[in-house]
Parts: structure tokens; C-alpha cells; sequence
């Protein structure tokens, strides 16, 4: 902690958010930066600021309601760090990928069903012989 004079008679104590810790600036009662990079924590900070800029992330954060910050910063640490770690597609790469897996297993779930109806139809030709007239209790037409 450090101590901060905003006049002669009034002192607070404060400490500095990583943010402006790491530009090398005063930490005011009002940096809007502080609530969401503690000092504790530069590198979440760091990631940030590398992809969007201090800023962009300062007006973003300025521009939005206090209730939707905390939110707003967790998505940006979370696409800074994917962007890092994929410079070309980012988040949008783990999307695409996700939607790939699910448009795979929707396919693999209409082939399995497709293959069930069908040993349904079998065991059930089975199990009444060659009635063609035989249609089982869950295909008849109501």
C-alpha cells in the first residue's frame, strides 16, 4: 500500500491497480481500471492490454454499466488469451471447432437412430413372420 494526498488534512490509503502499476501511473479513487486488474494479479493486465490496447479496454469499460463490467472484463481475458494463443482465428476458431463437433455427433446420432429403426423393423418382421399386415405398436398411424 501507498499512501495517496489529496490535500493536507485528508489522507487515504490505496494501492495500485496492475494497470496503472505497470504504465507507471497515479491510481486515482476513480480509475476505473482498478476494480477489475488488482495489483496482485499484472498479468491478467498484461494479456489485455497486449491485444486491445489500455485504451480501448478503458472506454469500453467507461461506456458500459458498472453492473456488466465484471463480465465485460472476463470476456476480454478470455479472448486476449485465446488470441494469443491463436493470433489467426482466436475464439472464433474454438467456435467453428465446437460447431464442427456438434454438426459430427448430430450426424452420428441420425445414422444410430436410422440403424435402431431398422433392427426395430427386423426383430419385429421376426417376430411375426411374413404378416405383411403387421406394423409394430410404435409405427402405426393413429
Amino acid at each position: 500500500m501507498r499512501e495517496v494526498s489529496r490535500s493536507k488534512s485528508q489522507t487515504s490509503y490505496t494501492s495500485l491497480c496492475a494497470a496503472c502499476k505497470i504504465q507507471k501511473k497515479k491510481c486515482s479513487q476513480k480509475c476505473v481500471l482498478a476494480p477489475y486488474f488488482p495489483h496482485t494479479n499484472p498479468q491478467k493486465f498484461l494479456l489485455v492490454h497486449k491485444v486491445f490496447g489500455n485504451g480501448h479496454v478503458t472506454k469500453l469499460l467507461q461506456d458500459l454499466p458498472a453492473e456488466k463490467r465484471g463480465d465485460a472484463v472476463s470476456s476480454m481475458v478470455y479472448e486476449a488469451s485465446q488470441r494469443i494463443r491463436d493470433p489467426v482465428h482466436g475464439c472464433l476458431g474454438i467456435i467453428n471447432d465446437l460447431q464442427n463437433k456438434v454438426a459430427e455427433l448430430q450426424s452420428q446420432l441420425a445414422s444410430t437412430q436410422a440403424e435402431l429403426a431398422n433392427v426395430s423393423l427386423q426383430l419385429a418382421y421376426n417376430h411375426k413372420g411374413s404378416d405383411p399386415n403387421y406394423v409394430p405398436a410404435r409405427h402405426k398411424k393413429e
